[in-house]
């Protein structure tokens, strides 16, 4: 269960630094807001988590599925660029991301 909410508060990460960028600034309410929900509940989430998950595998985990899913959502829906190279750096993420979890990271 620890993952799944770790998962979660991942995905809602990237859900608050897409909703900080569409704020324009916090100039703009509905992304505002949606960034402070998503900002508070990913915290929550991931404090959760770590009741179970050793600080290095879930840190590790929660910002690589944050920046992942981010960068890909960028790269998809806002314009940001397309290379081989994120490509490649956004596999490695999710590699390093792996293998500290296979390594025992944190425990």
């Amino acid at each position: 269960m620890a993952w799944l909410v770790l998962i979660g508060s991942g995905l809602l990460e990237a859900g608050w630094a897409v909703s900080l960028k569409l704020s324009n600034g916090f100039t703009r309410l509905v992304p505002s807001v949606v960034f402070a929900v998503c900002a508070l509940a990913s915290l929550a989430g991931l404090a959760w988590a770590m009741k179970q998950i050793p600080v290095g595998s879930a840190y590790a985990a929660w910002t690589g599925i944050g920046a992942s899913v981010t960068a890909v959502i960028g790269m998809v829906f806002l314009g940001d660029g397309v290379s081989v190279l994120k490509l490649v750096s956004l596999v490695l993420i999710i590699a390093g991301v792996v293998g500290l979890n296979l390594s025992g990271a944190g425990h």
